[in-house]
């Protein structure tokens, strides 16, 4: 079965063919990523403008790569949620005109799930119950699969989204945007001892709490001249502090749910000082931890296509264009 994945729900714009819920034929993304760097976060409208002039270019050229037709493809997928609305709109409605020419069946796909499914394309002996962990630019939420079709929401942020608490510290220490990898790279540089920075408290055990720590650095350095190696003390300290509680978190959820299998996804997932921690940490508690690669943790359209093919395979339709955002 081959599956045409449309990924839109932010800045970027990814078109992919896959094989079987498997085998990745094509993967092209598009990014509008330097156009919102000067204004330090996304700007929307820039985003689903960008999208509206690349998304039929990317699309020939993910057919192009994957040497196939149009006509040959089962199946098209589209993320539906959650996203920027004017960025899901330019993917539905191209979806829908694709699903309507080529008259193939079209099923909406959840953002969030699809990045715990990366693992699949990954990975082969990942087996259920399991625990996952998505943590990204704008989510950070553990779920307990029972299997693909079957994902419930154990916590989730309160506030900040991790990789938007990297992205505000980052700002905080005029270091630019994305602010994860400037940050991890800086981080590399310093020792995380010397600063303790608070880990806020949630009533659910299992919720998260970032705008805390961002603000413990806002007067951290409030009244310091940043230094360069002030900067990295910082860094590494902020970074160290966020890893130690998705850690703790996700593990309380492994004991609870008693899962001896842990996915991780989504953009900061491609942090190595947060693999190596998750990777000693699990192997402690015996518990096997899979991460994909990390071209697969950013944003595309092959873990929307992949995922569209299991949960069609399940039985999950669409009534006729129903699909909204």
């Amino acid at each position: 079965m081959i599956v045409l994945g449309i990924e839109s729900s932010c800045d970027e714009t990814g078109v992919a063919l896959v094989k079987d819920g498997k085998k990745i034929l094509s993967n092209v993304v598009s990014s509008s990523l330097k156009l919102h760097s000067k204004y330090g976060g996304v700007i929307p409208e820039i985003a689903s403008r960008c999208q509206l002039e690349a998304i039929s270019g990317v699309c020939q050229q993910a057919f192009m790569e994957a040497k196939i037709t149009p006509q040959q493809v089962d199946l098209i997928c589209v993320t539906q949620k959650p996203g920027l609305p004017g960025s899901l709109i330019v993917g539905i409605a191209f979806a829908k005109a694709l699903s309507i020419s080529l008259n193939k069946p079209l099923l909406g796909v959840d953002h969030v799930a699809s990045h715990i499914y990366a693992n699949f394309l990954c990975h082969s002996k990942i087996k259920f119950p399991a625990v996952a962990l998505v943590v990204s630019g704008g989510h950070t939420s553990i779920f307990y699969l029972k299997d693909l079709s079957r994902m419930i929401l154990l916590g989730e942020t309160r506030d900040d989204a991790c990789g938007e608490a990297f992205d505000k510290v980052a700002k905080i220490m005029n270091l630019g945007y994305p602010g994860g990898p400037l940050i991890e790279k800086l981080a590399a540089k310093g020792t995380f001892k010397r600063i303790k920075f608070p880990s806020a408290n949630t009533d659910n055990k299992l919720d998260f709490s970032f705008s805390g720590i961002k603000t413990a650095v806002l007067y951290y350095l409030r009244k310091k001249k940043l230094t360069q190696s002030l900067k990295r003390l910082v860094a590494a300290s902020f970074q160290e502090t966020v890893i130690d509680t998705l850690i703790a978190k996700t593990l309380l959820a492994c004991k609870q749910k008693k899962a001896r299998q842990l996915l991780i996804g989504g953009g900061v997932a491609a942090n190595n000082r947060l693999r190596s921690r998750f990777i000693q940490e699990c192997a402690q508690a015996k518990i096997k931890c899979f991460f994909p690669e990390k071209n697969l943790c950013m944003d595309n359209a092959a873990m929307v296509a992949g995922l569209g093919t299991k949960l069609y395979a399940c039985g999950k339709r669409e009534e006729g264009l129903s699909i909204d955002w």
